[in-house]
């Protein structure tokens, strides 16, 4: 079977803040009403969203929650020389 490697790609990412209105609202999140859960609308559908996960803003602007171990496993902090607006 072939192997194949992600190409190495900068994203966005933050940790999720269940007490941060303004990420909520700036992320995209909302609180499911019947699960009582904060959720994120992903390219996959609907996606719970938990304490410690990370939320990714992928390379076409979609966005989805990570695990923590995941995210270590998968991602390393980069020096930008880009500046926030």
């Amino acid at each position: 079977m072939p192997r194949y490697r992600r190409l190495p790609v900068e994203i966005d990412a933050e940790l999720f803040d269940p007490d941060d209105n303004q990420q909520h609202a700036r992320l995209g999140l909302r609180n499911d009403t019947e699960s009582g859960r904060v959720v994120i609308h992903t390219l996959e559908g609907d996606m719970r969203v938990s304490p410690g996960d990370w939320i990714i803003t992928g390379v076409l602007g979609e966005r989805y929650p990570c695990k923590p171990k995941a995210f270590d496993k998968t991602y390393e902090k980069v020096m930008s020389n880009v500046t926030a607006e």
